[in-house]
């Protein structure tokens, strides 16, 4: 039977395949904009809306997206050809693919194209979240002193004057600007990226950028608009032809960007809002006072273990991470992470099985069906060490515990970062740093502490002797003995 085309006319159609949206899409209005639409937004935050719409709430809560990047040109054209429509798959351990049609998003805007639209949007007092997903690095935020930080391009050249904002905190500062000249009310900018306290990350990021706009408009941000925290957590791999083409043969669906995933999903938010929000609670959401014990226990736990495996995975020759995460002494190598160094820096979460926890988060790494890839892991390693596993190494030499495992996860990166692996293969370094990573990287073969020397990266870490001695000994054994031969010293040490 030939596939039906993704599109609103046809979902009676494929309605008998997969389910989709039960609510009159026509009744939807925009409630939220959300910036960064990509893989995680579709099967994460428009998945809870579109249940609490398929439970006849929310119905005034849709979303509008907002692309503002080059890249963000393809998922403007395969959303605006399908309505906005996609499929949302997800693969279990046992081979069971299960699907659904997502129908939660009902605009998008390319902000290059028109960026009044984007601001009339905004401005609209009928917007009353604007959500986030624009990466760890998107928020230029100096990892060593805390503080913003407008270097690039994009956010120079809206601070000019008169200049037509572009960029996500230009736009989203004019529509702030606009709705306080009308006395409306500020809308919530929630932040769903993985940032310890990321709600008090944009918070500064957007306040220290409207202060360089205009210092009354900064105290008005900081007085009113509410910034609330929260944790997300689902992997959710990059989409592939290969995944497209499941869709069209397993389920019949001409989809031009489907998504997919794992089927565990959590969202922790933190009840802080300005201007109303979805009864997120009901579709699951852990809508909650304080989210900072949930999102200790994800990024030191989920996040930091992803590092710690991805960079030895692609020195031992890996290529997907279930292949590594299956792998017994890379099972022991995490656990020994997470027991030793990341446990004894979280707090408590009253109820919660930590154990139970961490034993899932290796079997869920261990998906076969996911193929999520370790080049995926490894990308943008340094928006990402600083802000997940630095803060563990911080903690345990405050108190003399364990780094051997993180160190060790360090060293790998450094080791990674040379470019070649241990056959003189190249390695493609993917990071906005990638020149400045890779030739402290090639130093250290003279230099063993070049790397961990970066203040920009690791701050005052060079000095402390007790991580000094392990790293040392770390990136010895990476250059001697090789990625395998360092996890298994690392292992035998706990055993």
């Amino acid at each position: 039977m030939k596939p039906l085309s993704l599109a609103p006319g046809s979902l009676g159609a494929i309605s008998n395949v997969v389910p989709t949206p039960s609510y009159d899409r026509h009744r939807l209005s925009v409630g939220i904009v959300h910036f960064g639409v990509g893989g995680f937004h579709r099967a994460h935050q428009a998945m809870y809306l579109d249940r609490l719409m398929n439970a006849g709430e929310a119905l005034d809560w849709a979303i509008c997206g907002v692309g503002v990047l080059e890249a963000d040109r393809a998922m403007r054209d395969a959303l605006n050809a399908q309505g906005c429509l996609y499929t949302l798959v997800e693969k279990h351990n046992d081979g069971v693919h299960t699907a659904r049609v997502i129908g939660s998003i009902v605009d998008y805007l390319y902000a290059p194209d028109d960026p009044v639209a984007v601001i009339d949007r905004l401005a609209d007092e009928m917007t009353r979240v604007v959500s986030l997903t624009i990466t760890e690095g998107g928020y230029s935020i100096d990892d060593v002193t805390g503080a913003f930080n407008p270097t690039t391009a994009a956010l120079v050249r809206d601070l000019e004057v008169g200049a037509v904002p572009r960029s996500v905190f230009g736009l989203v500062t004019e529509g702030l600007a606009r709705r306080r000249a009308r006395g409306s009310a500020p809308f919530t900018v929630v932040s769903c990226d993985n940032l310890q306290g990321n709600g008090r990350l944009a918070r500064t990021a957007f306040t220290g950028f409207a202060r360089l706009r205009d210092p009354e408009l900064a105290d008005w941000v900081e007085r009113e608009v509410h910034f609330p925290n929260s944790m997300v957590d689902r992997i959710t791999p990059a989409t592939t032809d290969a995944d497209r083409e499941d869709v069209r043969t397993r389920f019949g669906i001409e989809d031009r960007w489907p998504v997919v995933c794992e089927p565990f999903v959590q969202w922790v938010l933190e009840d802080s809002f300005s201007s109303g929000r979805p009864p997120y609670e009901l579709a699951g959401v852990e809508v909650v006072d304080d989210v900072e014990p949930y999102e200790l226990m994800k990024l030191r736990l989920l996040n930091a273990s992803h590092q710690g495996l991805c960079y030895f995975g692609r020195l031992c020759g890996y290529e997907l991470v279930h292949e590594a995460a299956q792998d017994p002494l890379f099972r022991r190598f995490l656990r020994g992470y997470m027991d030793h160094e990341a446990t004894p820096t979280l707090h408590q979460v009253p109820g919660f099985d930590l154990d139970g926890y961490k034993s899932e988060l290796i079997e869920r790494f261990s998906n076969p069906e996911i193929r999520d890839t370790i080049a995926r892991l490894c990308a943008e390693s340094s928006d990402r060490i600083p802000k997940w596993l630095l803060p563990v190494v911080r903690i345990q030499l405050d108190r003399a515990g364990e780094v051997a495992h993180s160190a060790a996860i360090i060293a790998s990166w450094a080791r990674y970062a040379e470019g070649v692996d241990e056959q003189g293969a190249p390695i493609d370094v993917v990071d906005r740093q990638r020149d400045r990573v890779m030739a402290l990287a090639k130093r250290q073969r003279e230099d063993p502490l070049a790397f961990i020397a970066s203040r920009e990266l690791f701050g005052d870490l060079v000095e402390q002797e007790p991580f000094v001695t392990a790293y040392r000994s770390a990136l010895r054994s990476l250059h001697e003995d090789g990625a395998r031969a360092t996890l298994a010293r690392v292992v035998e040490a706990y055993d």
